[in-house]
């Protein structure tokens, strides 16, 4: 078998192996001073796994069944005295809105607290205990026309 014919098979092998998240994934860590920045994280990506943010309020737009009506999610982990220790997240499933964007940049790691939290975002949160402190996730209502295939249209 030549290297020629090879080539191809051990691509679509690579290719098969690799999640698919990958392809798009833009997840990345937004710097806005040494206290101060926040992520933006892809639902299921690698990132959204590493920050451990499973209870994250997130809901597909794709979901035939929603129309393109979905959620995206902030995500603020809190030590056992209300304090935010690691910056805010915002799990975006597109573009996501820059008043949320300024609003979580301001929150200073290590002085926020919960009280600076509600202050911004009031207090429609869910809560996820940690072993040192706990987590809040705020959901973002979003549309997404292009998801929207209902109504009777052919």
């Amino acid at each position: 078998m030549s290297a020629r014919s090879v080539a191809p098979l051990l691509l679509l092998a690579v290719a098969t192996l690799a999640p698919a998240a990958s392809w798009n994934d833009d997840s990345h860590y937004v710097s806005l001073g040494p206290r101060n920045g926040y992520y933006i994280v892809r639902p299921g990506s690698r990132l959204f796994r590493q920050l451990g943010l499973y209870e994250a309020p997130v809901i597909d737009t794709a979901d035939p069944l929603r129309h393109g009506y979905g959620a995206d999610a902030l995500a603020f982990r809190f030590n056992r005295s209300g304090v935010l220790i690691a910056p805010p997240t915002y799990i975006a499933q597109a573009s996501p809105y820059d008043f949320y964007k300024r609003r979580i940049g301001s929150l200073a790691q290590g002085r926020a607290t919960v009280h600076d939290v509600e202050a911004f975002f009031g207090r429609g949160h869910s809560r996820a205990d940690r072993p040192d402190g706990f987590m809040w996730y705020y959901a973002l209502p979003v549309y997404n026309p292009f998801e929207d295939w209902g109504g009777g249209r052919r």
